[in-house]
């Protein structure tokens, strides 16, 4: 072996022994270093796709499972035999017989089903197989999650296209199971390294705007978080304040949601206020005032009341932006999330997102589900999980299973009330549909309005968070034939699929929801018909079948041609002015010599919006008739929207 690899090897066994030693018996210790023997006997004659020994891979997510979920033995024994029986000659009653029925339990989870044949897709089979063993032990995902993490970090060395089909399925499936476990950290690095794989180019371009941003704003942020720990100079010991970047994914994805450029687009940055509540509370108990409040005795959990006495004394320094607050105390994400957020205007005139939480919070949004790890507190958390995963394994199959699972568990929630009180957790951007189906089956199909915080609504009305809803139903009533194109929720999607008893299937050669251009980063699927489907790589639609279809991923260049236009649209803001609306038409029409298909403004207060259709032939005439469109006088932002 090489030295390289023997000086690896060796350095980093003995960081995860000296780890895990100190908070396992000796005896579990043992057991350990059995594990790690028989793994590195059995992958003795491995390599990696990289070349390097086969064992590195099991190291590397045996440190996962210890140090950075903080899991026991057992799991970190599985994790060092989680190929073992897949890849070599050892079966699961051999790590039976050597490790007992627990680590059995737990490499038989992981290991990938050997089957002659599969109902349609052998990956669908596997996620049904990681799902189904959190009904009994949620240690088996968290060991998976940790494998899929430490591949996702080593993918460079696999082709584009296995690229593509890898980071395809860990954005479609195990990036939202570990949002879903509360695992923001590993959440948030699976999705990034999905989008660096996915999209290399826009990725790479995001990335390098994010460091030359960082740069620019450093004295700015510094000083603004000098003026915090100023502000909160009685609790310096006991509080630290930290500028977080978000991931080019974060940001990619914001750019998307809100329409923006990345010029324009808030919340690339936060600043992170973390209090030690245990020291907080000592000092509380000297006399000694906090924050300028009279002191006061208070239960050492009460995290909610520290954060509030931080954010009275912030709010006493710095201007609060109105309707900014957002209490995820009280109300916690889904996944567990804990935090208190408000938005205060830095002495540069820049309104800047603050986040206050606790060591414990934080502790718990990198941990997620195995952070709290008494049996009642798991069984609470993972109630709701199972029962959908067991309604949506009765009644699906193949891609419907997956999607009525990653439609149940994606990334962002939303709380929403009936008129009695009830809160009700749906998808962001859930319908009142969606909340109708999840009250009950029948109100959905009977559903003919609603009435949102009091006011008379269509059903398909997007829900946010806060909303109190009220469904008013006709038993007369049937569903509309698009309210499948209006609903996110896997209840919902299946019982309109139930009553709808067919479903066109169009074909078509791009694809109707990301509309790529010649230039674009594509990928193309083949069909069993032979015709070709094109996406963007950033296409949700494409995530979901390179996940399931990577067999049928074709290497496609998308390349210009002269008898060809694509419609796209662009949305132009800025300030309105004389002959504005003429000078963007003459753009069009004289300077880039493109007709105009379709054209809508509106002026607010000498703002002016204008939404502009026209055809290209590929996306570099595009961006340059954005950058011509940039240069006229009042333009303030130009970008391309999808036509609907």
């Amino acid at each position: 072996m090489n030295d390289i690899y023997t000086t690896q090897i060796s350095e980093s066994i003995e960081s995860l022994f000296a780890n895990m030693e100190k908070r396992i018996s000796a005896e579990d210790m043992q057991r350990v270093r059995d594990a790690y023997a028989l793994a590195a006997e059995a992958h003795r004659e491995q390599r990696r796709k990289t070349g390097e020994p086969y064992i590195i891979h099991p190291i590397a997510v045996a440190r996962i499972v210890a140090e950075e979920l903080e899991l026991g033995a057992n799991p970190v024994i599985a994790a060092f035999l989680h190929d073992v029986v897949e890849d070599t000659d050892y079966t699961i009653e051999d790590i039976r017989e050597r490790f007992g029925d627990d680590v059995a339990f737990l490499v038989g989870v992981v290991t990938k089903q050997k089957k002659d044949k599969y109902e349609k897709s052998k990956q669908v089979d596997n996620f049904r197989q990681i799902l189904a063993s959190v009904q009994y032990d949620v240690r088996a995902i968290l060991i998976k999650l940790a494998d899929r993490l430490h591949n996702m970090r080593t993918l460079d060395s696999m082709r584009p296209d296995k690229q593509m089909k890898i980071a395809g399925e860990t954005d479609y499936f195990y990036a939202p199971l570990a949002n879903r476990l509360g695992l923001y950290h590993i959440k948030s690095e699976l999705e990034n390294l999905s989008f660096r794989y996915r999209c290399p180019r826009e990725y790479a371009k995001i990335e390098a705007l994010l460091e030359q941003e960082k740069e620019e704003n450093k004295e700015n942020l510094n000083a603004f978080v000098e003026t915090i720990n100023g502000v909160l100079s009685p609790l310096n010991s006991w509080v630290y304040v930290k500028v977080r970047y978000r991931t080019p994914y974060s940001v990619w994805r914001k750019m998307q949601t809100s329409g923006c450029d990345f010029n324009h687009v808030d919340g690339k940055h936060y600043v992170r206020i973390v209090f030690d509540s245990t020291r907080m509370e000592e000092k509380n108990t000297l006399g000694i005032d906090m924050l300028g409040l009279i002191p006061m005795s208070f239960n050492k959990q009460d995290e909610k009341k520290k954060a509030i006495w931080i954010y009275s004394d912030l709010t006493s320094g710095f201007k609060e932006r109105p309707g900014s607050v957002a209490n995820y105390i009280d109300n916690p994400k889904e996944n567990g999330y804990q935090s208190f957020h408000v938005k205060l205007l830095s002495d540069q005139g820049m309104w800047e997102e603050v986040h206050i939480s606790s060591e414990r919070m934080v502790r718990a949004s990198r941990l997620g589900c195995a952070a709290e790890r008494t049996e009642e507190n798991v069984s609470q958390w993972l109630e709701k999980f199972k029962s959908v995963l067991q309604d949506v394994a009765f009644h699906s199959k193949d891609m419907d299973y997956m999607d009525g699972v990653t439609a149940s568990f994606y990334n962002d929630d939303i709380l929403v009330f009936t008129p009695k009180g009830k809160g009700i957790i749906l998808p962001k951007g859930a319908t009142a549909l969606d909340f109708a189906y999840e009250i009950h089956s029948k109100i959905g199909q009977h559903a003919v309005y609603a009435r949102i915080n009091g006011k008379l609504m269509p059903v398909k009305t997007v829900l946010h968070r806060g909303d109190c809803v009220e469904i008013g139903t006709d038993e007369d009533s049937c569903p509309d034939t698009d309210w499948i194109d209006h609903v996110l929720t896997y209840k919902a999607k299946r019982h309109l699929r139930s009553y709808l008893s067919t479903v066109s299937d169009i074909e078509h050669q791009r694809c109707p929801n990301c509309h790529p251009l010649p230039g674009d980063e594509v990928i193309g699927f083949k069909a069993d018909d032979g015709k070709v489907t094109l996406h963007k790589r950033n296409c949700p639609t494409a995530i979901r079948m390179a996940s399931q279809q990577g067999d049928s991923i074709l290497a496609i260049d998308f390349k210009e041609n002269e008898h060809f236009l694509y419609p796209v649209r662009v949305q132009i803001r800025g300030v309105d002015r004389y002959h504005l609306l003429s000078d963007l038409i003459d753009c069009i029409t004289e300077k880039l010599h493109l007709s105009i298909n379709k054209l809508a403004t509106e002026t607010i207060d000498r703002i002016a919006v204008c939404s502009i259709d026209f055809a290209v032939h590929s996306a570099s005439e595009l961006d340059s008739a954005i950058k011509s469109i940039s240069a006229i006088k009042g333009v303030d932002e130009v970008h391309r929207v999808d036509i609907e």
